[in-house]
């Protein structure tokens, strides 16, 4: 009686650990909360001429110092400003860009290095 007593112990307790290491990986992980990007003005394919002004809001779990834009794969110089637990990102397009159509393409970081990214079309005149 004593032997089955002990093997019925052990194998609870090797169960009981098993179950305690799966429980306990899953709940240590951080939930990753991507940037969102909102209000893009003008709006998408609208017709813009080149050096346009362009804009968007950039949502508060985006870090302001990670945030980029491109057009048509060229780097822009866009202005940051916090405005109501957000941000307003503005810049203006490149005067060089040619063609039909342009992307404003936006990429940032949020916390826990999470990435979002985004963008919209605008028509060249």
């Amino acid at each position: 009686m004593k032997l089955s007593n002990m093997l019925l112990a052990l194998v609870l307790m090797a169960t009981t650990n098993e179950v305690l290491a799966y429980g306990s990986s899953s709940s240590s992980k951080k939930a990753c909360t991507k940037p969102k990007f909102t209000e893009f003005t003008p709006a998408n394919n609208a017709q813009v001429e080149p050096a346009s002004l362009f804009s968007f809001i950039a949502s508060s779990s985006t870090k302001p110092d990670s945030i980029g834009v491109t057009v048509k794969g060229q780097a822009v110089e866009v202005t940051i400003t916090p405005q109501n637990q957000e941000f307003l990102v503005q810049g203006k397009l490149p005067a060089a860009i040619t063609g039909d159509f342009a992307r404003i393409s936006i990429s940032a970081e949020g916390p826990n290095q999470c990435k979002g990214s985004d963008g919209w079309l605008l028509k060249l005149k």
